[in-house]
């Protein structure tokens, strides 16, 4: 029930956002941009909008935003309960998962940062 609600949700969101962009492609371009500031996909002068813009509500974004939801929807933690066991990207492009790399008589330690 989950999943069909959020294919509801998403599918809706593209075909307005799609809509839009053929109705009113300038105001949805300085919208797009203006997402683009709050993620600071702009910044790099390298990646420019005609790169990331016409992306947006395109049938690959659905079915990105989709996969996303759908294992966000899986990764559910509670107090007192195991943790789940998150599928995470090693630096060499390796699917892993976040439960293999524990060790058998050491705790697992997540740091979470970032570099600038």
């Amino acid at each position: 029930l989950q999943k069909t609600l959020i294919l509801l949700q998403v599918t809706l969101s593209v075909v307005v956002g799609k809509t839009l962009m053929i109705l009113f492609p300038n105001a949805m371009k300085r919208y797009i941009l203006k997402l683009g500031e709050k993620s600071r996909m702009n910044r790099n002068p390298k990646f420019s909008y005609e790169n990331w813009g016409p992306t947006f509500f395109s049938f690959k974004y659905l079915l990105f935003v989709l996969k996303v939801k759908w294992k966000r929807l899986e990764d559910e933690a509670f107090e007192g309960h195991p943790a789940p066991n998150t599928p995470v990207v090693t630096l060499s492009g390796e699917v892993r998962h976040l439960l293999d790399f524990m060790g058998d008589n050491r705790p697992l330690i997540l740091n979470f940062g970032s570099c600038t």
